[in-house]
């Protein structure tokens, strides 16, 4: 694979296409904005989302780690190199968790509510408590997951895990299978849900896994919205079978507002944002920039997926 003739930040970019030019320009070769039927032949595209004009790049690179939204065969059928964004979100991932889990734990979310009415609203006695000795379940071991596990055991917590090998993971107490769901989110407080968006993850989390977990358990989905089977998580929500849920990512975004998740004092929504920081160009730049060294040295590209 030969260097590109320009790389073109699309238009559409998120973090902002200037920031992303900007932190680009030391690259050996040109760094503009542009639209998608800007694209030319030989050139590189850092993009949020796919257009079919992108197939006649060489290379598009991803800013997100999840590149389902991509046709992957196209890009094959192309000849046009795909890399995705995976390994940068550890620590915005892990953090945005951690802040989910202090919420329902300490009342936050509940507060912030009341100081909207100008409320003073202390809690009942036996609502707050410690994140210390309770349970997390974490399903997906990569770097989503573990940057979750970390914090989790920094904050005292008991971890356990879900990922396609059982092999050990520093920081994990167990690691389940797959097969072993139901069993793994039994005994824990919170289920995180940190797995790419695949056939065999759809659903994975639906009314069976839903009512293996505790009654005052919260789920936690920072994947994607097709992991959970929507409908069955707003009837264990309305039956009590689970205490709460905290949503960054939806079945349909922004999430319609007509949706009964909007509704309920224990669910936390936010805007499919759990990885953003105000420094993601720097970290896309960086990624961009080591497959740019990786061309000129003939070696693969990082984080290729097609």
């Amino acid at each position: 694979m030969e260097l590109p003739e320009r790389i073109v930040v699309a238009e559409s970019a998120s973090p902002p296409p200037e920031y992303l030019r900007e932190s680009m320009s030391d690259l050996p070769v040109p760094v503009v904005v542009g639209a998608p039927a800007d694209v030319r032949d030989g050139d590189a595209v850092v993009t949020f989302s796919h257009d079919d004009t992108f197939l006649r790049a060489d290379w598009v690179h991803c800013v997100r780690a999840g590149y389902d939204e991509f046709p992957v065969d196209d890009y094959e059928a192309a000849g046009t190199a795909l890399t995705n964004s995976t390994g940068i979100h550890g620590t915005a991932i892990g953090e945005t968790v951690a802040g989910y889990m202090l919420s329902f734990a300490r009342r936050l979310h509940r507060y912030r509510d009341a100081q909207a009415d100008a409320e003073w609203s202390p809690p009942a006695y036996d609502a707050p408590f410690t994140l210390e000795g309770e349970r997390l379940c974490v399903v997906g071991l990569g770097t989503l997951g573990r940057g979750i596990a970390t914090r989790a055991n920094a904050l005292g917590m008991d971890v356990v895990g879900v990922r396609r090998s059982a092999e050990p993971v520093d920081g994990v107490e167990t690691v389940y299978e797959p097969d072993d769901l139901q069993t793994a989110v039994a005994d824990a407080r919170f289920v995180a849900l940190a797995v790419p968006l695949t056939d065999e993850t759809e659903g994975m989390v639906g009314a069976a896994e839903l009512d293996a977990m505790r009654t005052d358990a919260y789920l936690v989905n920072v994947a994607r919205g097709p992991v959970v089977d929507t409908d069955a998580l707003v009837d264990a929500l309305d039956s009590g079978g689970v205490a709460g849920a905290a949503l960054d990512a939806f079945d349909e975004e922004p999430l319609p507002a007509e949706s009964p998740l909007w509704g309920y004092d224990e669910v936390i929504v936010t805007p499919h944002c759990g990885a953003f920081t105000r420094d993601y160009h720097e970290d896309i730049a960086a990624l961009v920039r080591e497959n740019v060294d990786r061309i000129r040295r003939g070696d693969p590209l990082h984080n290729r997926v097609a």
